[in-house]
């Protein structure tokens, strides 16, 4: 059985997300998590265009966690995360974020993995032709306590090749970033900096995303006692409180074991019946 209590986690990242992976895994399982600080993880991608991510998010996530914990030498864990933004998954018109928490043993190869999915974001972006334009949008997303990126945008998208400024904090710097791309292109691209350390609400996501790796680590197969027996699938089909027809509500989820492939159907707690107006029967 993996023991975590004790160990130790190589965490491979340039935007403090030890400040709340850390605390949280240590708390949690008793894993300390240890930062190896001169791993390029831009490399795997990142979110300021310069490098855009190969693979899934999880494959990305995979690569930094094996990375960190080549690095580092005497860690047993690797560890990383590894953020998607853009529509959220369930409602496309509205934006959203998913966070992954990956950690992987070194020793066997398991791999646990916490996910936080959210409509509480601030990514988002626009072009202006003017300083007051950009104030507008600069105080929607929560500047200065977010970062902000702007970019030249002559032909109203942006364009890094003509000029970028990532990392705004200050007024002062924004004006002067927004006032010079519009002086040379006579537009500005602006846009959320999502990086971890300058965005706090993005901070609380992984946050949530490391209980849920600790959840996961807590959570034994009854059959082998490995790690990570989590719900992998949901199933559809509530009955409708009316007609009784099956709806498109989920009635139950299957956990499964990546180790031994046992699988277990779960009703959900407290979904005993859909309302006429999510059933197709009643409400077509």
């Amino acid at each position: 059985m993996t023991t975590f209590a004790g160990t130790v986690a190589a965490l491979g990242t340039r935007h403090g997300k030890e400040l709340v992976i850390g605390p949280t895994l240590r708390a949690q399982l008793g894993v300390r998590v240890e930062v190896v600080s001169d791993l390029d993880t831009d490399r795997f991608g990142s979110f300021t265009r310069a490098i855009p991510r190969a693979g899934t998010a999880r494959e990305a996530a995979r690569a930094k966690a094996l990375a960190a914990v080549a690095a580092h030498g005497n860690a047993r864990f690797g560890l990383s995360s590894e953020g998607s933004f853009g529509p959220h998954p369930s409602v496309p018109f509205v934006a959203g974020g998913v966070e992954l928490v990956l950690l992987v043993d070194r020793e066997t190869g398991l791999e646990l993995l916490g996910t936080d999915v959210t409509m509480e974001t601030n990514f988002a972006s626009t072009c202006v032709r003017t300083p007051e334009e950009a104030a507008a949008f600069a105080g929607e997303i929560s500047f200065p306590s977010h970062g902000l990126i702007v970019i030249a945008a002559p032909r109203g998208k942006p364009d890094t090749a003509l000029g970028m400024t990532k990392g705004i904090v200050e007024p002062a710097e924004l004006e002067q970033a927004v006032q010079q791309a519009l002086r040379q292109h006579g537009r500005a691209w602006l846009e959320s900096d999502m990086r971890a350390h300058l965005n706090p609400t993005r901070m609380l996501s992984i946050e949530r995303a490391t209980l849920a790796l600790a959840r996961a680590a807590r959570s034994l197969c009854p059959a082998c006692g490995r790690p990570g027996y989590v719900t992998v699938e949901r199933l559809s089909g509530l009955p409708c409180a009316d007609c009784g027809e099956p709806t498109g509500k989920a009635r139950a989820e299957v956990l499964a074991c990546a180790g031994c492939g046992r699988r277990e159907e779960r009703p959900l707690v407290g979904a005993s019946s859909a309302t006429p107006y999510d059933c197709p029967a009643c409400n077509p």
